[in-house]
């Protein structure tokens, strides 16, 4: 694993409720980053924006999809600008890229740039998307693996990995260690949207799920550990 994508949900920024940015989650957050990047890692992240505002919940208190899926990319972007002051109050160069121009806070996204800024140590922090609607940050996830040549995504989570059922629904549920693409679309998994594991599928990049609250979790999985679930 050379070049390693972080898939983070807005909520893991959020306090104990996942709302609003808490400072001490994102310094821990930042202090696993890197960790990976000390190792000799490049990293790239993609960031939720569900602690701020979801398109989808927006369409439920009356706004239409594309205008509420507008403003969860731009939670998006206050996410990502608040984890890049703090990761560069931390030493750790980071920069913030998105799909469409806000040309005077962030870089508008671009493959050779983005490639050049991880092979010297920086962390690219993706945002706003795929800067269309309809379409979750799990897929503009994958699609920037796809498009940066990512070794491993790792779908950051508040559990272990990727269980048969909810577990915490069903205290029995079995955490599998490995599964496979097909396995996930057919049983109906949720772990990510069905568009981010067909990308995925198609362009081979393997998916690891798991807790990023369990410090040092990222660090083990770098390091050849065993750490949640593989889908390949």
């Amino acid at each position: 694993m050379k070049r390693i994508m972080l898939k983070l949900s807005g909520e893991a920024l959020g306090d104990k409720s996942g709302r609003g940015i808490d400072a001490s989650t994102t310094i821990s957050i930042c202090d696993q980053v890197k960790e990976i990047v000390a190792s000799g890692k490049e990293v790239a992240v993609v960031i939720g924006g569900g602690n701020i505002f979801r398109g989808v919940s927006g369409e439920k208190a009356g706004y239409d999809r594309v205008s509420g899926d507008f403003m969860g990319m731009l939670a998006t972007i206050m996410n990502a600008v608040a984890m890049q002051n703090i990761f560069e109050d931390n030493g750790l160069k980071s920069m913030v890229m998105t799909p469409f121009r806000l040309e005077e806070y962030v870089e508008l996204f671009n493959v050779k740039k983005a490639l050049d800024f991880m092979k010297n140590g920086g962390v690219v922090i993706c945002a706003g998307g795929t800067g269309r609607p309809f379409f979750t940050t799990d897929t503009a996830a994958a699609l920037r693996s796809a498009e940066l040549g990512i070794d491993l995504l790792i779908k950051a989570t508040k559990v272990n990995g990727v269980y048969d059922s909810d577990p915490e629904i069903n205290k029995n549920a079995k955490l599998f260690s490995e599964i496979e693409y097909k396995d996930i679309l057919k049983d109906g998994l949720k772990v990510m949207d069905t568009a981010a594991i067909a990308i995925c599928m198609d362009n081979s990049i393997p998916i690891r799920v798991l807790n990023i609250f369990e410090k040092g979790n990222i660090l083990k999985l770098v390091n050849g550990q065993q750490i949640g679930t593989l889908i390949k």
